[in-house]
């Protein structure tokens, strides 16, 4: 049992004593944070957030907004983590999540003053690179979404889709249609040109699915499948956005694991890479499985893996980069139970107060309980300004024998939670798709 005058958020692991420091940088580290304390490192963070349940385990945590305007490129994010990652220990090894893969020069940058647990620049290149993706995804005899770098002579009935080319969580992602194309083309004639490099790519009918691999040492190796959750209403997502999963380790969905289980050679031997990764896929009516994109990083699917004992994140993904935790702290025992998360968006003007968290803390502490001492809320905001629309709010977990089960009781939780965290009254009558 959680006590209820402890501290820390429900479920976060105390920080271990006298541990040696990591660095982690990205849009948000909380997943890979806690994984780390786990496995005995004292974390050092920048994020976008440094919300309340990375402030409980990092040894120091720091938020990186967007700076303000007039400030000099140094100042915003993401080159802002540059500045923080400064402050943090000289000489501890780092690693990065999303979305700074879209931002290799970045990550040569800091890589250049401290040592760099993931992929470098070269093989984030080369993951990121559909031709490279495409011909180990052929290797392995899986389908790969048909995708140019033009939309000349393409239709514009919906059949397509349009996506930046440095996109993460789905955001950017619209079907391209006569009004998307007239939008494009007024973007590509202003004074700045469009708003980054676009591509379009076939839309595949299906599930979306994502697979887990490690690659380097000890690699190439599926850990596990999960089912993702996009564009979900009762989370307030927006359409193509990513806002959750449901996991399948590998002993639970054994003929689908083994398929994408074969791109993992190909993968490896051509991109070079190291350390975790996630390949988005979409599985067809007819059971093929299409290659979607390679997320050359940890993911915000793979931490359900090691609530069912299939993987320590931070442990394995430094392993296959060469380095070895401290302390290695083994996983939950194996259980054939299905983990869930979810991540609710605001309304306009949610506001996150002190009794908003204490009633968050509250249903967190029982359901964490209930969960075997697993958070059961992550990614909690910090008592602060109202939230825009849209805006993610924190992420809840569940668990279920089976994966009907398992979403339900998200659902539920989610619900719990879209009734504790209200907007502002002065902002009640602005209709949630403002």
């Amino acid at each position: 049992m959680i006590a209820p005058d402890d501290p820390r958020w429900p479920g976060s692991p105390p920080p271990a004593d006298g541990a040696a420091p990591l660095v982690l940088l990205g849009a948000s580290v909380r997943a890979l944070a806690q994984s780390a304390v786990r496995c005995g490192w004292a974390v050092h963070a920048a994020d976008l957030f440094a919300d309340l349940d990375l402030l409980a385990v990092a040894r120091e945590a720091v938020a990186v907004g967007d700076a303000v305007a007039g400030a000099d490129a140094a100042a915003t994010y993401p080159w802002s983590l540059r500045a923080a990652a400064a402050r943090f220990p000289p000489g501890a090894a780092w690693c990065y999540t999303g979305a700074l893969e879209n931002h290799p020069e970045l990550i040569a940058a800091i890589a250049a003053t401290r040592p760099l647990a993931g992929n470098p620049p070269a093989a984030v290149r080369r993951l990121r690179d559909r031709h490279v993706v495409a011909a180990a995804a052929r290797a392995a005899g899986l389908a790969v979404a048909e995708t140019f770098d033009d939309p000349a002579g393409l239709p514009v009935d919906g059949t397509f889709l349009v996506k930046p080319v440095a996109g993460a969580g789905g955001r950017g992602i619209r079907p391209w249609t006569a009004r998307a194309a007239a939008r494009h083309a007024l973007e590509s004639a202003a004074p700045h040109g469009a708003r980054g490099p676009r591509q379009w790519q076939r839309l595949v009918a299906g599930a979306p699915w994502s697979a887990t691999f490690v690659l380097g040492v000890g690699g190439p190796r599926c850990v596990g499948v999960a089912r993702q959750l996009v564009g979900a209403t009762w989370c307030r997502a927006a359409p193509f956005a990513w806002c959750g999963a449901v996991a399948a380790p590998v002993r639970l969905a054994p003929a689908f694991a083994a398929a994408v289980a074969r791109l993992g050679p190909p993968l490896a031997a051509g991109s070079g890479g190291a350390g975790l990764v996630g390949v988005d896929l979409i599985v067809d009516d007819a059971g093929r499985v299409h290659v979607i994109e390679v997320n050359p990083r940890p993911t915000a699917s793979m931490e359900l893996f090691e609530r069912t004992g299939e993987l320590a994140v931070a442990a394995d993904h430094l392993a296959a980069c060469g380095i070895a935790s401290p302390v290695f702290r083994p996983p939950a025992a194996p259980t054939d139970a299905v983990w869930s998360k979810a991540v609710l968006f605001a309304r306009p003007g949610t506001r996150i107060d002190a009794p908003t968290i204490r009633a968050l803390r509250r249903e967190s502490r029982a359901w964490t309980d209930a969960d075997g001492g697993w958070p059961a809320l992550a990614d909690v905001p910090r008592q602060g300004p109202s939230l825009p629309g849209g805006a993610p709010v924190l992420t809840a977990f569940a668990r279920g024998p089976a994966p009907a089960e398992s979403l339900a009781a998200l659902r539920s939780r989610i619900a719990v939670v879209d009734a504790i965290v209200r907007p502002d009254p002065a902002c009640a009558a602005v209709p949630d798709d403002a």
